[in-house]
């Protein structure tokens, strides 16, 4: 490996971390200014011009308030649960690939920060780890409503992941590649609109954005810290940065969850007019992420939650023969169109 390559990588997770970490900051603005303006009140915005200066004083607020270790938690677990679920969170992002390669000063840079032969393994692998983060800050607390959200949370992540898995597959099958930039390119055809949304998965599509909400815990599926019935589940005993942790990786899982479905069936940067100018394919691929997340919120400002009953049998008698159905019709058409 040369420098250049090795300066290249670090120029890029840096760029790439830098940009998550502010992305996830204001998406929790956003999110409460849609959520104001769906529910016909202002929100935040008093701090700064327009409220941009909320993110800011929310981060100053987490870092002066005072962090507490409840005597009876489990310390070493307690502390090392945000951890578990932050690093991965972050970790993923790495694979996605958020546009085309372009040319700065003679030199070709794709806009990506790594590339392998199994990079959706690699993603979906990391994404699982999480669920480890979570029972063991419900177990650690020693707290009952945080050992029930932990529960939850353990048992809700292994039935939808399941279900998120398979919907993935009918994509793979068209794509026949686990790399994500040629998963991306196989959606190049019809002025870059043969998206795989539109390209025999409609309903693959439809199981992994259902899934992606559960594996995320978003509303209608946020059991695992339902403040009506758990107070705030598995965090209940969290403070301060520790708490601020917890809310970091659910909006980065967000972000990654709406760029993975961006790049597997919106055709991620692909759209018309890449061809001829390559810069576009950033443009491209921000707005449909941002299309995605605008989805999750507006249904977290619409939608009922489930009963954990409800939860249960949607994941494992719909949600899973549906993407199993998903595959069979997949296989089916690509084996008469080939």
């Amino acid at each position: 490996m040369t420098t250049d390559i090795l300066l290249e990588w670090i120029i890029k997770i840096a760029v790439v971390i830098g940009i998550l970490l502010t992305a996830v900051a204001y998406l929790v603005l956003i999110e409460r200014r849609i959520l104001g303006f769906i529910q016909l009140r202002v929100g935040p915005n008093r701090v700064g011009p327009f409220g941009l200066l909320q993110p800011a004083a929310d981060g100053l607020k987490f870092m002066f308030k005072e962090d507490i270790i409840p005597l009876t938690a489990n310390k070493f677990l307690y502390v090392l649960a945000p951890t578990l679920i932050l690093v991965p969170a972050l970790m993923t992002f790495i694979v996605i690939p958020y546009g085309d390669s372009i040319t700065i000063f003679g030199r070709t840079i794709p806009l990506h920060v790594t590339r392998f032969d199994v990079g959706l393994l690699y993603l979906l692998a990391l994404a699982s780890i999480g669920v480890y983060g979570l029972a063991l800050a419900g177990w650690s607390s020693n707290n009952k409503y945080s050992l029930i959200g932990g529960l939850r949370a353990s048992a809700q992540m292994i039935s939808y992941e399941l279900a998120l898995g398979l919907s993935i597959v009918g994509v793979l099958i068209q794509a026949g590649s686990l790399d994500l930039v040629k998963i991306v390119e196989a959606q190049g055809g019809w002025y870059g609109l043969k998206w795989h949304v539109f390209y025999f998965q409609p309903l693959g599509y439809l199981v992994f954005f259902i899934a992606a909400l559960a594996e995320t815990n978003r509303i209608p599926f946020d059991l695992p810290e339902a403040e009506a019935e758990l107070v705030a589940g598995y965090h209940v005993e969290y403070s301060s940065m520790k708490f601020a942790m917890f809310f970091m990786a659910e909006y980065a899982n967000m972000i990654t969850s709406a760029s993975l479905g961006t790049t597997l069936f919106w055709g991620g940067w692909m759209g018309p007019g890449v061809e001829r100018w390559p810069a576009l394919s950033l443009v491209y691929f921000i707005v449909k992420v941002a299309i995605f997340l605008f989805i999750f919120i507006w249904i977290r400002s619409t939608m009922p939650r489930f009963r954990y009953d409800q939860l249960m049998r949607f994941g494992w008698k719909v949600l899973l023969p549906l993407a199993l159905l998903n595959i069979v019709i997949t296989a089916t058409l690509v084996l008469i169109t080939s």
